[in-house]
């Protein structure tokens, strides 16, 4: 029998011969994601739970991809994912999370219906540690993906570590917060990081969480702008 005739004999459109997603998508980080690789959101979360682009797959427990509305208008970028993070699967659900969902709720926004959270290193550092420039790196086509599904038109960067993961160093966090970038197409606001406001709990004017409030009003008329716009 030759070999076009041997051929013949299979259906490669059958299930079980198709290649496996993370047969089709590196898992290298020398070898680069292109953006649309990923059809959803779930394919996205099964290979970022087999991913090895960088150590932090050696020890994690769960993969952290994302919680929210995955059409919403607004998407916040987080780090990375902490120890409650590592064990439940999902950003920001220890106590900076629940900050995070006080200050939106100061504006009348939630994750059911207006935000979508997403971090920008998908594994836990050991230790909380910051996740290194290689890591982030590793990572970076996965925040891209979720940003292309996603389409949000107000992207929230809470910190330094969200805003030179995704955008690139812009200075310092005193000089850049509460101020919007343009970048892809997106609005973009870095803001400080619930921790930060953990740590610093005054409310007098002029400090962390003063600021903050001036913030995220200022989010939510751009999302009220943006919104009746449309």
């Amino acid at each position: 029998m030759s070999s076009d005739s041997q051929l013949d004999l299979f259906d490669l459109n059958e299930p079980s011969l198709k290649p496996q997603l993370n047969e089709l998508i590196p898992t290298d980080a020398k070898i680069p994601i292109p953006l649309g690789t990923y059809p959803s959101m779930m394919e996205l979360t099964q290979h970022c739970n087999q991913c090895h682009r960088c150590g932090l797959g050696e020890t994690r427990t769960h993969a952290v991809i994302g919680r929210g509305n995955p059409k919403a208008l607004i998407m916040v970028v987080g780090e990375a994912p902490g120890q409650h993070e590592d064990q439940t699967g999902l950003p920001f659900v220890g106590r900076s999370g629940q900050l995070l969902e006080k200050i939106l709720a100061s504006v009348r926004l939630n994750t059911e219906n207006d935000v979508y959270i997403g971090n920008i290193a998908k594994c836990r550092p050991p230790e909380n540690r910051t996740p290194t420039a290689k890591e982030m790196a590793a990572c970076k086509p996965y925040i891209f993906e979720q940003i292309r599904l996603v389409n949000p038109k107000i992207i929230l960067l809470t910190g330094a570590t969200a805003v030179k993961g995704l955008i690139g160093d812009r200075g310092s966090m005193t000089s850049i917060r509460g101020k919007w970038i343009e970048w892809e197409g997106k609005l973009c606001m870095p803001i400080f990081h619930p921790s930060y406001l953990l740590r610093n709990p005054t409310r007098d004017r002029g400090g962390p969480k003063w600021l903050m409030w001036q913030d995220i009003q200022a989010v939510r008329a751009k999302y009220d702008e943006i919104r009746n716009a449309n």
